[in-house]
């Protein structure tokens, strides 16, 4: 029992490894109006730090362009100052109502810097989940050792980590084809 509670947490922690690196992802701009781009950044909300996503409705009316609508028109500047401070590259527009975003093309230079970009951060989630892994087999090679689980136990928990270990691993790889054909067919 104690071994399956070492394999259970382990794909909880690999999960949120997952998630962290869809995260990381979804923030890379490839050329695609999409909401991720900006539900992140933080705005100064009458001197709070607040998620736009909190404080706007986002919406993609076209691939190039975003639209951020305050339930507060007081909120425009706060939300351009915002966009303009981060690493986006993009500048805002507003009408007094909503903010637009006009996404450029990607240039070849920008996409392939881009590439280099997501390949990295794929191997960082990559190298996270072996951590993890190593940490879980460590769990279970203690426990065996403390006489708490058989050998047998040990060697199917060990086994089990593996598997998550190798379906995580595909996750991260079918994450980044992904955005790979993505950062290709918008850039184009």
């Amino acid at each position: 029992m104690i071994g399956k509670e070492v394999v259970r947490e382990t794909e909880t922690k690999m999960k949120k490894t997952i998630e962290s690196v869809a995260r990381e992802f979804s923030e890379v701009r490839t050329g695609r109006a999409h909401p991720g781009l900006i539900e992140g950044l933080h705005a100064d909300y009458y001197g709070t730090p607040t998620m736009i996503k909190q404080i706007a409705s986002i919406s993609v009316p076209d691939a190039r362009t975003v639209v951020i609508q305050p339930w507060d028109p007081t909120a425009i500047l706060a939300i351009e100052s915002a966009i303009n401070n981060s690493k986006l590259g993009i500048m805002p527009s507003n009408d007094g109502k909503v903010v637009r975003l006009s996404i450029p093309q990607l240039s070849k230079e920008r996409r392939a810097e881009l590439a280099k970009v997501v390949k990295d951060m794929a191997e960082k989630g990559r190298v996270s989940i072996r951590s993890i892994r190593r940490d879980a087999n460590d769990k279970i090679k203690k426990l065996e050792n403390e006489k708490k689980i058989s050998e047998d136990d040990s060697f199917s928990g060990h086994e089990s980590v593996q598997k998550l270990t190798d379906r995580f691993i595909k996750e991260v790889d079918v994450i980044l084809e992904a955005k790979d054909k993505e950062l290709e067919e918008f850039g184009k």
